[in-house]
């Protein structure tokens, strides 16, 4: 990864305390769903640009076989991570989970030209035979999560337990959203998530069950604006739990 934590201009960035700014600017633009502002290759990725840089920087240096993404929603993540496995070459896939594919996406979906690299699965993301199925298609091969469908910390947590053993030493495991724990407690008044049942609670609580991943702060530290801060997991060990 380009721009390590002791990176001078960034040790710099980050002691001028403007990642307080990058908070100012979500809390601001929340409002407006400027997530929603970006496509990718045509189809809504509801995500931060910044935070796609920085998954793209992952996938180029890791090279994974799979990247398995809970939460699908229009699709457009799932084609933003086809497409740079498209890149890497190989037989790379996506395997994209949501308890609801709506059909107007499913169709989207299936009508792109890098539908080949995705597989769908409609389910809960935390049913085991969902696991199982998502287990069978990895078989041991690379692979990196990304965890963005139910944000409250027990679904979390419970994906976390459940797919962090197909991640080895040198993958990560990205968990979107931890920003919700540093937002006003008013910001999703129909979700049941929000400051202290959210992303980054569960990514806390998870590595006092696991020593096998950290933090690696430096991705948000460089960012500076991300929906994902304690959010980027780095496998630090193949052994243990």
């Amino acid at each position: 990864m380009s721009g390590p934590l002791n990176d001078p201009s960034i040790v710099r960035q980050m002691a001028d305390r403007f990642s307080d700014l990058g908070l100012e600017f979500i809390n601001a633009t929340a409002p407006y769903r400027y997530s929603y502002n970006f496509t990718w290759l045509g189809l809504p990725i509801i995500q931060f640009p910044q935070d796609m840089v920085a998954v793209q920087e992952l996938v180029w240096r890791i090279r994974p076989s799979f990247i398995v993404e809970t939460g699908i929603a229009h699709g457009g993540s799932l084609v933003f991570y086809a497409s740079l496995l498209e890149l890497l070459g190989g037989d790379g896939q996506v395997v994209g989970i949501d308890i609801d594919i709506r059909h107007d996406n499913r169709q989207r979906i299936e009508a792109h030209p890098m539908f080949r690299r995705i597989q769908m699965i409609e389910g809960s993301s935390t049913d085991p035979s969902v696991v199982r199925q998502v287990r069978e298609m990895v078989a041991g091969r690379p692979t990196m999560v990304v965890l963005d469908s139910n944000h409250a910390h027990n679904h979390v947590l419970e994906e976390l337990r459940l797919y962090s053993p197909l991640v080895g030493e040198g993958s990560y495991i990205v968990v979107m959203d931890t920003v919700v724990e540093d937002m006003p407690p008013d910001s999703f008044p129909n979700r049941p998530w929000g400051p202290g049942d959210n992303p980054k609670t569960a990514v806390h609580a998870f590595l006092d069950e696991s020593h096998r991943f950290e933090i690696d702060r430096s991705i948000p530290d460089k960012l500076l604006l991300s929906v994902a801060p304690d959010g980027y997991l780095r496998c630090i060990s193949d052994q243990g739990a």
